[in-house]
């Protein structure tokens, strides 16, 4: 596995690749690497002949400073765990190399960014489309891998490969969970005994959600998850909704023609924590 942090040494290498015909699978991460980060370059191994990782903490996707400075970080520990998996080449940049100078770009995702992360963290999305133009420009991928987790990121990231026609297809990996149920996540990290102990109420609610379809309206069950979830000292809703899985916008009614999936961002003291899960799938 050989680790690079220039953009001209990616280039040689990849170059080279290419020549050869292998095809390239990029999954680009912001380090503190945990299974689920695994089963996407796992994954990316199946589908593609040269696996490349990302692993760059983006600072123009963070609102909030503050959760910029949190955000866990420990390369060493990421190399090694990457060392013993289907990654062949990681990209670990400094901000420098990224963004030699600022990214004055301004992104427009319409309805897609003004709900749910759109809403609560402007910004977000435009700083999240930067970088992946940028890495998807010097990676130059056959097919790159977002988590499900992210569920909104990976619509936003499949509506700048259609707008932008970038020549990548997008593939979404499942969300990997905790045994216990929680999403993996780099935040869990950051999470103390008590937090994380109480932070699995979160896909617990989920899952008994999906069960009360037949009895609740869609309304109702929205404010069935935030009661029940604040109902936990340690956690706090900032929102939850059941969108359709294309354009994001709320459902109103379980008998409306689309995916229905339900998303929800909760805080465990300071650490910010999101999930999602779907509640029926329909043929299309």
């Amino acid at each position: 596995m050989q680790v690079v942090k220039w953009i001209s040494e990616l280039r040689t290498i990849l170059d080279s690749e290419k020549s050869e015909g292998k095809t390239i699978g990029f999954v680009p991460t912001m380090g503190a690497l945990h299974p689920g980060h695994i089963s996407l370059v796992e994954k990316a191994g199946q589908h593609t002949d040269f696996v490349v990782v990302s692993i760059f903490v983006n600072p123009t996707q963070f609102n909030d400073k503050e959760d910029l400075k949190r955000y866990p970080r420990d390369l060493n520990k990421d190399l090694t765990l990457l060392g013993s998996t289907a990654c062949q080449l990681v990209f670990a940049p400094e901000v420098e190399e990224v963004y030699p100078e600022p990214d004055t770009r301004r992104f427009n995702f319409g309805m897609l960014e003004t709900v749910m992360e759109g809403k609560h963290r402007p910004g977000h999305f435009n700083g999240v489309a930067q970088v992946v133009c940028k890495l998807f420009g010097m990676v130059q991928p056959d097919k790159a891998f977002f988590g499900l987790k992210d569920f909104q990121q990976l619509i936003i990231i499949k509506a700048l490969v259609k707008q932008l026609t970038l020549p990548v297809e997008i593939v979404p990996c499942e969300i990997v969970r905790e045994a216990d149920g929680l999403a993996m996540s780099s935040r869990n990290m950051l999470l103390d005994a008590d937090q994380r102990k109480n932070a699995v109420h979160i896909s617990q609610t989920l899952l008994e959600a999906r069960n009360k379809t037949r009895e609740m309206s869609v309304k109702e069950l929205c404010k069935w998850v935030i009661t029940r979830i604040d109902g936990n000292e340690y956690l706090k809703t900032e929102y939850f909704e059941i969108v359709d899985d294309e354009r994001l916008q709320p459902v109103k009614s379980w008998n409306e023609p689309v995916n229905k999936v339900g998303c929800i961002a909760v805080h465990c003291g300071k650490i910010r924590l999101i999930d999602n899960i779907v509640f029926n799938e329909i043929d299309k």
